[in-house]
């Protein structure tokens, strides 16, 4: 098979009306809680699910990129985390990531998802972390994509540095400030101006509500604690002009997990969204390499 899938994408179409082709889904995963989401593809022989867990200032549409791409070769689901679209919160208001990995899990469930590879973005990549050392037999392949730490093994004074700054600025700006200030950290001075206006419309989204409680979710969390659990197929990627989540940064996570850091060139936080190509051919290749583990167990 070729490293990269052989699709065409219109660039003239605005990012808005190529995300109405995976319009927005919500499923029940408990009483009175759900979970929203977007979906492209169907199952395929061989090739094990996809599933795309984005950061604390996103949502499931900032995934339309990889939706249009590897939707071609398998089913691909990104969801908007607890607390961000129409997903239901969880329900403390200071939670752990294994919170949020539960309302994963039963989201899968609802879903009928047995086995998948999970790909984590940032504030994801806690959470994609928590449940891979909780639920190992469901995750066929881990990739962590400029995964937030956390802060759970600081001391408790630079815990509440951190998350007490960014509630004051949530509480200052709101959703939309926050996207016409903080946005253009997310990219490196190469993004092109629909990628910038892309994590701007995303930013603006967030749910106050929901985002207070991710800000204390990465308070909370400690990735490397988890991730060192888990002990099967992992990777872990970060831009090289990422300033959010530094290589220096994301090479202890890799560390953690006994993995080579890769570092994709000219690309910042999300890169995902500037650097569309780079990323789905990275992703691709670890989806497939791990349909070819998956076949063999």
């Amino acid at each position: 098979m070729s490293a990269t899938l052989p699709v065409t994408v219109d660039r003239t179409v605005t990012l808005e009306t190529r995300l109405s082709h995976f319009p927005a889904q919500r499923i029940e995963i408990a009483p009175q809680r759900a979970i929203g989401y977007r979906e492209a593809g169907a199952a395929h022989a061989g090739a094990l699910p996809l599933v795309l867990l984005h950061g604390i200032g996103s949502g499931a549409a900032s995934w339309v990129q990889q939706l249009e791409v590897l939707g071609t070769a398998r089913r691909v689901i990104a969801w908007d985390a607890p607390g961000y679209g129409e997903s239901t919160p969880v329900e403390s208001a200071s939670p752990q990531a294994c919170e949020y990995a539960n309302a994963l899990e039963q989201w899968l469930d609802a879903l009928g998802i047995e086995r998948c590879v999970l790909v984590g973005h940032s504030l994801g990549a806690i959470i994609a972390g928590s449940y891979a050392a909780q639920h190992a037999e469901r995750v066929a392949g881990l990739l962590l994509i400029s995964p937030a730490a956390g802060y759970g093994a600081a001391s408790e004074e630079v815990r509440a540095s951190k998350r007490d700054s960014r509630l004051a600025m949530l509480a200052e700006l709101g959703p939309q400030g926050l996207a016409d200030t903080r946005s253009a950290n997310m990219l490196s001075a190469h993004a092109d101006p629909a990628s910038r206006d892309w994590v701007r419309w995303n930013m603006s989204r967030i749910m106050p509500h929901g985002y207070a409680q991710a800000t204390h979710l990465l308070a909370n969390a400690d990735l490397a604690s988890d991730v060192a659990k888990y002990t099967g197929r992992i990777a872990v990627a970060v831009g090289a002009e990422d300033a959010i989540t530094p290589p220096s940064s994301c090479e202890r996570i890799a560390l953690a997990a006994h993995t080579r850091l890769q570092i994709i060139p000219r690309a910042g936080h999300a890169g995902y969204i500037e650097a569309s190509e780079a990323y789905t051919a990275l992703i691709d290749a670890f989806c497939r390499a791990s349909d070819g583990q998956w076949s063999k167990a």
